[in-house]
């Protein structure tokens, strides 16, 4: 691994216009991917939901030995849980598996039972936007599988962008990516997916906040349903 350069504005826009050029998807993320792990080194690391192995077989083609951080809210279905050691044990990836400080009983005592359903924000929080703060304090960039098409909130969505939040480069390499794309990279590397899109699931999250979204539904529907919450604080 490289020795990790500064992070900065300027030169996530120069990345974001350089890697934007390339036209086709795949070989955009590859490039984005290769460049991020040639520039931060072993200070890259990318997230993943284990919705599927999309993004991890994506970046250990480009970065073999990549960190993946997932976080381990507690509440996950067992296919989540299942589909992220099927990853772990297919792909060149590190896993980093990250817990919240407390475990769901230790919070029920805290804060009542079923915190998700009276303070959504709240045990968001908790259990996945803090745990992740803390962890990306060791690295310099980070990437996700945020995607234009999955959601209003998240069309504009750049393929390299600044999170000031936390001072960081980002990398979204699949960005740009359609449905299209994704089931097409699926099929042809026989990627690892979460059996749960298999039954009418469009987004996958915790367990208590998720649910299958009917046709012609957004993909995100399904979280947090019948409450104005749309996304858990991680992407905004």
């Amino acid at each position: 691994m490289t020795t990790a350069l500064a992070a900065t504005p300027e030169l996530a826009a120069e990345a974001d216009a350089r890697f934007s050029a390339i036209a086709d998807p795949v070989e955009q993320a590859l490039a984005a991917l290769r460049w991020a792990g040639e520039t931060f080194g072993d200070r890259f690391a990318i997230t993943s939901s284990m919705a599927d192995g999309l993004l991890a077989h994506l970046a250990s083609r480009a970065i073999p030995g990549v960190h993946v951080i997932f976080l381990d809210t507690g509440y996950h279905f067992a296919e989540t849980i299942g589909t992220r050691d099927w990853i772990t044990s297919v792909l060149p990836i590190t896993l980093v598996n990250v817990t919240a400080p407390q475990t769901v009983g230790e919070q029920d005592l805290s804060f009542g039972p079923k915190l998700h359903d009276r303070d959504p924000d709240l045990c968001c929080e908790m259990r996945k936007v803090k745990p992740l703060a803390q962890t990306l304090a060791g690295y310099t960039a980070w990437g996700s599988g945020v995607r234009r098409d999955e959601s209003p909130t998240r069309a504009d969505t750049r393929l390299v962008d600044w999170d000031a939040k936390r001072g960081m480069v980002k990398v979204n390499p699949i960005a740009a990516w359609t449905q299209a794309d994704v089931d097409a990279y699926v099929t042809e590397h026989q990627v690892p997916v979460n059996p749960l899109f298999e039954m009418g699931y469009g987004s996958i999250g915790c367990a208590p906040c998720t649910r299958p979204v009917a046709p012609g539904e957004d993909p995100r529907a399904g979280r947090w349903a019948g409450s104005t919450k749309t996304e858990c604080g991680l992407h905004t």
